[in-house]
């Protein structure tokens, strides 16, 4: 069908026929992202703009300064999560903070852009149909490309701006850093739109190759004091390190993010002019023929398994990771008294040990109600793609689909949270039942976030995103409320906050059996929601 169209407007497009469209389609796209596109930018390059306040709080002399860059550079662990730090400037301590996690968190925003508007619109079939119109063959894949790219240039005007106080040029860098971290991946993901049937698994793929840049950046930085193994030179994470921001500035690792961008894009462009609309170079594989799909529940492990491998995955080496930086953590805290309070914040008054511990497990649940908000809001994805409609013809209720969903999500979320905390004992060496104790009560939390998206989807599914919504507040109060010494009205947003704080402190039943509570109350309303109300189209 895309061939036709092309033969249909060629001679009122010239050379330019493979681009047609792409100004409504962009203008699409950037309608259909008009929430979400912002908030990731306003959370992305806001947090990082705002940085230096809150680390000016925490190490505002010289002196502290100076003990930050000492601990780094004898402890292997937490330089691995962190990377190293190249001077003591309030600015270079931004960027060794946050310059790391903002470009994985843009990686993933720039992956769910390019995917949601390329594999996954073919999967619907909406493509085909634009296609059939004066749409050109590589139109949408272009406007992704530009959606990615605007949320990316945001990112690094909102980081220039807010950072322009340290120094204008390493505010800049750092922006491009982020950004350019971003597009690669963006790009990257556009090739593995190509080469994939699924947009699930083109966000898969993607999501690996990320997952490895990130190890190989920890491993590099984590064998070298100053980021210069070559495994660091291999994971783009650790290009937007070795930029550094606020420390001599260097503006040829700009280059390199441009030649990978272009390299990539080429190789997307290239891919789309070669296949027609719905096609791949990675044919599916057909399914089982055995009778294992006979369940709803049966069914919906099949369709979230690969992710809820990817997360166990991750969540094991992050504990690890973690664990092994746990005695570490009072040699990096020091004498400082504000590091310490910011601690006990996130994870109690029971000494610096026990308060890292909670703190880490607090974090990851935190991620894992991420975890749990995806796989319940998979429900939406079947149903506004028409997928659960040959289901739901059958013996299937709608009860009975989504129960075998929320099986996953549930027990999904327990499962990876875990892992974590396995891995969070056996990189500590000590403390396996307090630690997975603990990890156990966080996991309520992690429950209660995952049954308000049900709740929202069963009621309200044209804004089901709120579940989202939710899961990102509770994130980023964990991640900066205790930094920026929020108000305690506003930290008791969040879920996690009212739980008490394990291992080290003592042990409340009140507020977990009520959280327990809450959610099996939000889950059947949710459920009843969906029993009542009409099928999305």
């Amino acid at each position: 069908m895309t061939a036709v169209a092309d033969t249909a407007f060629a001679p009122r497009t010239g050379g330019n026929r493979h681009l047609a469209g792409t100004g409504a389609l962009l203008r699409l796209a950037l309608r259909r992202d008009r929430i979400m596109l912002p908030l990731w930018v306003l959370a992305i390059g806001g947090t990082t703009a705002s940085a230096a306040g809150s680390l000016g709080a925490v190490y505002g002399t010289p002196e502290e300064r100076a003990s930050v860059i000492s601990s780094m550079a004898t402890n292997s662990s937490l330089r691995s999560l962190y990377g190293p730090v190249f001077d003591d400037s309030l600015g270079a301590l931004v960027s060794w903070r946050y310059v790391a996690f903002m470009s994985a968190f843009a990686a993933v925003m720039s992956l769910l852009i390019v995917v949601r508007h390329t594999r996954e619109e073919e999967e619907t079939g909406r493509q085909e149909m634009l296609s059939s119109a004066m749409v050109g063959r590589r139109a949408p894949l272009t406007a992704a490309l530009l959606v990615a790219l605007i949320a990316n240039a945001g990112i690094a005007l909102l980081t220039t701006l807010g950072l322009a106080g340290e120094g204008a040029a390493g505010a800049l860098a750092l922006g491009l850093a982020i950004g350019g971290v971003g597009m690669v991946f963006a790009t990257m993901a556009a090739v593995m739109a190509q080469l994939t049937e699924t947009g699930r698994l083109a966000k898969g793929l993607t999501a690996a190759v990320l997952g490895v840049a990130w190890a190989l950046k920890a491993a590099g930085d984590a064998a070298s004091t100053d980021g210069s193994h070559v495994l660091t030179w291999l994971s783009p994470i650790g290009w937007a390190e070795n930029i550094r921001a606020f420390a001599g500035e260097r503006w040829w690792v700009v280059l390199l993010f441009a030649a990978v961008i272009v390299i990539q894009g080429a190789v997307a462009y290239d891919l789309a002019g070669r296949r027609d609309v719905g096609m791949s170079f990675l044919p599916a594989r057909p399914g089982p023929a055995d009778g294992r799909l006979a369940t709803a529940t049966s069914l919906a492990w099949r369709l979230q398994r690969g992710s809820l491998l990817g997360w166990g995955i991750g969540f094991l080496l992050a504990g690890l990771m973690f664990g092994s930086m746990t005695e570490g953590a009072a040699d990096l805290v020091g004498d400082n008294e504000n590091t310490r309070e910011i601690l006990e914040r996130m994870g109690g008054q029971a000494g610096v040990t026990n308060s890292f511990l909670a703190a880490m497990i607090g974090m990851l649940a935190m991620l894992a109600a991420l975890y749990a908000v995806q796989s319940v809001l998979r429900l939406n994805g079947e149903e506004t793609s028409q997928r659960a409609e040959p289901i739901l013809a059958g013996a299937v209720g709608r009860i009975r689909w989504a129960v075998g969903h929320l099986y996953v999500a549930f027990g999904g979320a327990a499962l990876i949270m875990l892992l974590g905390g396995l891995g969070l004992a056996l990189g500590y060496g000590k403390d396996f039942g307090p630690v997975l104790g603990a990890v156990l009560v966080q996991t309520v939390a992690v429950w209660l976030l995952g049954s308000f998206a049900v709740l929202v989807y069963g009621v309200l599914p044209r804004i089901a995103a709120l579940g989202w919504a939710y899961a990102g507040l509770s994130l980023g109060l964990g991640w900066l409320g205790a930094a920026l010494n929020l108000p305690s009205a506003v930290m008791n947003l969040s879920p996690f906050e009212h739980l008490p704080k394990l291992p080290g402190n003592e042990m409340l039943w009140t507020p977990v059996l009520v959280q327990l509570a809450l959610a099996v109350v939000f889950t059947v309303a949710g459920l009843t929601g969906l029993r009542r109300r009409d099928m999305q189209s």
